[in-house]
């Protein structure tokens, strides 16, 4: 793990153990995220309610898709499938729901407690293949760590 990995880690960590309100906790882990890697356009939390996801908070450009039933878009599929995927060319999956038109990338990652869905981390950039391992890494322990607080 690269030590600005571990380093974001940390960080999202710490926010966790020192804020106790719960919605504070993820615009804080959102902050966190946005700022750490400068491939990162738009980074969002999305909650499920009701079968559907449900947009919490993002930083970037407003987004039509607030609220993206299971099974609909890399977003509902992620969550459906219970498994993090990686879209290097989003113009080349038609699954992909647009938010911007400048996206060129996505990356979601399931917020899991054992196999129950909670929510997932979405986090889209206007580069073409911009999510690598290290990208892969930080969201999944992200959401770990998310998982823990839900």
């Amino acid at each position: 793990m690269s030590r600005a990995v571990a380093a974001t880690l940390e960080a999202i960590r710490e926010a966790l153990d020192e804020i106790t309100e719960r919605d504070e906790q993820l615009r804080r882990v959102v902050a966190i995220l946005s700022k750490s890697r400068p491939n990162y356009t738009w980074t969002g939390i999305y909650l499920l309610d009701a079968g559907m996801l449900v947009l919490h908070n993002q930083i970037g450009l407003p987004t039509p898709h607030e609220r993206i039933p299971i099974g609909q878009g890399i977003c509902g599929l992620a969550a459906r499938e219970r498994r993090s995927i990686v879209v290097p060319d989003v113009t080349r999956d038609p699954r992909y729901l647009a938010c911007s038109l400048a996206t060129r990338s996505e990356i979601v990652v399931p917020i899991l407690r054992g196999t129950e869905v909670l929510g997932e981390i979405d986090v889209d950039s206007d580069r073409l293949d911009a999510f690598d391992d290290e990208d892969l890494r930080l969201l999944e322990e992200t959401a770990g760590l998310i998982a823990k607080v839900l």
